[in-house]
């Protein structure tokens, strides 16, 4: 190979090129740090056409490459036809990211360890088991706490799921008579756990705050096993993603306890509430369960992707996943914090260096600063609920439950019939408008504009904007 033919087959920039690519990266960095913080929630309403035209869709493969400027030109016209997570963002549940995270994140694309084992990235690893811990410590779930950074709420609740089956059964028993126990309030991606394993998923009735009945729980793993059935698993909610709702999480692992079945808890989105002294009552019996999924990049403002499976046993994840690794993956080190892999605790074998973005959040806040912005967002859904409750033209549905609250628009002149279809109307007009992002809820059959409060740079003006727009769109 000729000297030419090495420089074409390279992929390394000039200094200057390179000075020049990560200067602009930077700029781009600081303009959506800038975006986020004052809005709108996008720069104009979101069109397909427009989008497809931008980036151009139907052009070919490039063959030859284009110049630092035009591809940081492209970069930048991508990130401006983006959804930006501003102040009013009370859509889906996720916070924006704190700079910090975002600045952790970027070294950790830029060291880009794979982290199968501490072989793979030794000092990655020691700060993946001191983010769990610390985040186990932080909700008051296990101050040792052990586990895996997963992408996310869904895989978190697969992997509990399959643990759960290895701790209670063998390995070659029929799963098609297990059972999964779970109210109809719990996030659908547990349904979608229990089927891609083969288990049935029995729900369980709720009381009138949507909470997980005990009762109603006991009953219903009773049954089953009278009728030889053999439940594996309750999957309790410490904050459910339509209303907030957290189970009555002690009842509920007594009732798991009795009768000797896994207890997991989901509390992707509203685990880091009980770091807030004022919430903190209302995850009592937080650290019986046997694992608890908490996503970061729901409410604990690190980028996405970044769930944290906790568990209080390591064995038990060893149990699901360590099935033995091909040769090539051996480990040849003898020393016990050497020879860790996390192919043996969770279902990658291929993971980024997640834990670095919380790892640096948690470093640089610290436990007291980040539980005030939890306690924050919860005191401004409050606030949006006394605003409701006070309106004349909007009926409060469910909440204030942790920093959720549902509602609609029922002004006198709209029949009650047609208010959902109203409310669609709205909603749609206001996912477009951008000064405001609310999405969803079906509330006792009734359609709710929902808004999730999660973002620590949310005011009361922001919430108080959001009737005035509401009203505004709805005429």
């Amino acid at each position: 190979m000729t000297d030419s033919d090495r420089r074409d087959a390279s992929l390394d920039l000039t200094p200057e090129d390179l000075g020049a690519l990560l200067a602009g990266v930077t700029t781009l960095a600081e303009q959506e740090v800038a975006a986020a913080r004052f809005g709108p929630v996008f720069e104009r309403p979101p069109s397909a056409a427009e989008i497809d035209r931008m980036i151009g869709t139907d052009r070919a493969l490039p063959v030859d490459g284009e110049s630092v400027e035009d591809l940081l030109a492209a970069c930048a016209a991508v990130l401006a036809a983006g959804r930006r997570t501003t102040p009013g963002f009370f859509g889906y549940v996720q916070s924006p990211p704190a700079p910090v995270a975002v600045a952790a994140d970027v070294l950790a694309s830029a060291a880009d360890q794979n982290l199968t084992s501490w072989r793979s990235g030794p000092a990655a690893a020691a700060v993946e088991h001191q983010t769990l811990r610390w985040v186990g410590e932080f909700v008051g779930f296990d101050a040792a706490a052990t586990g895996i950074l997963v992408s996310g709420g869904s895989t978190a609740n697969l992997s509990a799921l399959l643990v759960a089956l290895r701790a209670v059964t063998g390995p070659d028993l029929d799963r098609r008579g297990m059972r999964v126990y779970a109210s109809a309030e719990t996030h659908f991606s547990v349904g979608k756990a229990a089927r891609a394993l083969g288990v049935g998923l029995q729900p369980v009735a709720v009381d009138g705050e949507r909470r997980l009945d005990p009762g109603a729980l006991r009953m219903a793993i009773a049954s089953d096993r009278a009728a030889g059935l053999l439940p594996i698993c309750v999957v309790a909610n410490a904050g459910t993603t339509s209303t907030g709702a957290v189970d009555p999480l002690d009842a509920v692992a007594t009732v798991a306890a009795d009768a000797g079945v896994w207890l997991h808890i989901d509390g992707a989105y509203g685990a880091p509430a009980a770091a807030d002294p004022a919430s903190r009552h209302l995850f009592a019996g937080l650290h019986r369960a046997d694992s608890l999924c908490i996503d970061a990049h729901k409410w604990l403002y690190a980028p996405v992707d970044c769930s944290a499976f906790l568990l209080h046993d390591a064995a038990a994840t060893a149990r699901a996943f360590g099935t033995g690794a091909d040769d090539y993956v051996r480990i040849l080190a003898t020393q016990p914090a050497e020879t860790f892999a996390f192919w043996d605790h969770g279902l990658e074998l291929s993971r980024r260096f997640r834990a670095l973005k919380l790892w640096a959040t948690l470093r640089f806040h610290g436990a007291h600063r980040l539980a005030a912005a939890i306690g924050e967002d919860i005191r401004l859904a409050a606030h949006l609920a006394d605003l409701v409750a006070a309106a004349e033209d909007f009926e409060l549905l469910a909440g204030p439950g942790l920093s959720i609250c549902c509602f609609r628009h029922t002004p006198t002149h709209v029949d009650q019939p047609a208010l959902d279809a109203h409310n669609e109307r709205i909603l749609q007009a206001l996912q477009r408008d951008g000064r405001v992002y609310l999405s969803n809820a079906t509330i006792d059959g009734r359609f709710a504009l929902r808004a999730c409060i999660t973002n620590f740079r949310t005011t009361r003006a922001d919430v108080e904007r959001v009737l005035t727009v509401v009203r505004e769109l709805a005429r």
